[in-house]
Order: C-alpha cells, then structure tokens, then sequence
C-alpha cells in the first residue's frame, strides 16, 4: 500500500498570490513612483517646500492610493469607465448602394 504522503503532489505555496516587493505589492510600484515624482515636482520645484513637506505630501499621496486600490484597482478605477447605453430604434431601410448597374457594352463606340 501506498503511504499517505506519496498520493498527493506537491505543489509551489507561492502559485495564485499576488507578487510582492517585502510588504508592498508589485503593482504598486509604476503608480507609487509616479506619486513620488509628481509630489517633487509640485513641492519641491514650484511651491519650493523644503524636503520634510516634500516627502509628507509624498507618503499621503502613496498611502491614499494604497488605500483606494488595496483589495484591486478594478474595483475603484472601474467606475470612471463609463458604460454602454443600449437604445432600440426602429429605421426604415435604405440602400445605400445602388444594386441595379447598367450593363455597358464597351465593343461598341458611338461617332457623331
């Protein structure tokens, strides 16, 4: 008889987990980095505050998006996607093309 251990298959504990950098989530990094880049620009280059508001506006920018997206950005971004809106409409049909071509006989030319 077979032992208990050898009927199952092990498999990788990390499969189906979101990735991660340490604590942060991988797909927090491109938006993190571009919160952090426009907090210095603002800031730090044209309201010229000095570094301890830099970073401050900084952290508050990166912790309200971390709150706002934590459990998926779908769930927040999705509601500025807008939706389709349906309408049934009755039209008369026209063609567009006309279907009926006159036959041209080339062969023959005409003189005046």
């Amino acid at each position: 008889m077979e032992s208990e251990k050898s009927k199952y298959r092990k498999v990788n504990a990390t499969l189906g987990k979101q990735p991660s950098i340490g604590p942060f989530p991988a797909d927090q990094l491109v938006p993190w980095a571009i919160i952090c880049g426009s907090s210095y620009y603002l800031a730090h280059g044209l309201l010229r505050l000095n570094w301890v508001w830099t970073i401050s506006i900084a952290a508050w920018g990166i912790s309200t998006w971390w709150v706002l997206t934590a459990n998926g950005a779908w769930r927040i971004l999705s509601k500025f996607v807008s939706t389709p809106n349906w309408n049934r409409v009755g039209i008369r049909y026209e063609q567009l093309v006309n279907t009926r071509t006159k036959k041209v006989n080339s062969k023959r030319t005409h003189k005046k």
